[in-house]
C-alpha cells in the first residue's frame, strides 16, 4: 500500500534528506562567507559562528520575506537572492553572490531541497 502512494509522488519518495551540515554549510563557505563575516556583514547577515541560527525564520534586512523560511523556498529571500528573483519579492539589491556567476543548478536545488524540507539543522 504504502508503495502505491510512494509511487504516485516519485520525487519526494526518491529524494533524500538535505544535510545542512555537509551540503548546505559547504556551499555557504564556499559562495557566501567571504562577504557576510561579523564586522563585515553585508546586509547585516553574519554567517558565522552559526549560519543556521543566522538564516532560519530571521528577518531578512531587503524585503519583508524571512532569510529561511522552512518549507517555503519561494517564500525565503535567501533562495529568492541566489534564483534572481528577488525584486519580484519586493527585495532589492543584486542577485547572490554578489559579482560573481550564479550558483549551478545543481547547487541551488541543495538549498530549495533543504529549505523545502524543513531547513533542518541537520
Amino acid at each position: 500500500m504504502l508503495a502505491a502512494c510512494l509511487l504516485g509522488v516519485p520525487h519526494l519518495a526518491l529524494r533524500a534528506e538535505t544535510s545542512f551540515t555537509q551540503q548546505v554549510l559547504p556551499l555557504l563557505n564556499s559562495h557566501c562567507v567571504m562577504c557576510h563575516m561579523p564586522g563585515a556583514a553585508q546586509a547585516e547577515l553574519s554567517l558565522y559562528p552559526d549560519a543556521w541560527a543566522a538564516l532560519v525564520n530571521q528577518p531578512a534586512t531587503q524585503s519583508a520575506l524571512p532569510r529561511v523560511k522552512p518549507g517555503d523556498p519561494e517564500g525565503s529571500y535567501l533562495y529568492r537572492k541566489l534564483t534572481g528573483t528577488h525584486l519580484e519579492a519586493g527585495g532589492s539589491g543584486e542577485h547572490m553572490p554578489f559579482q560573481r556567476d550564479r550558483l549551478e543548478p545543481a547547487d541551488l536545488a541543495v538549498f530549495r531541497d533543504w529549505i523545502a524540507q524543513g531547513a533542518r539543522n541537520n
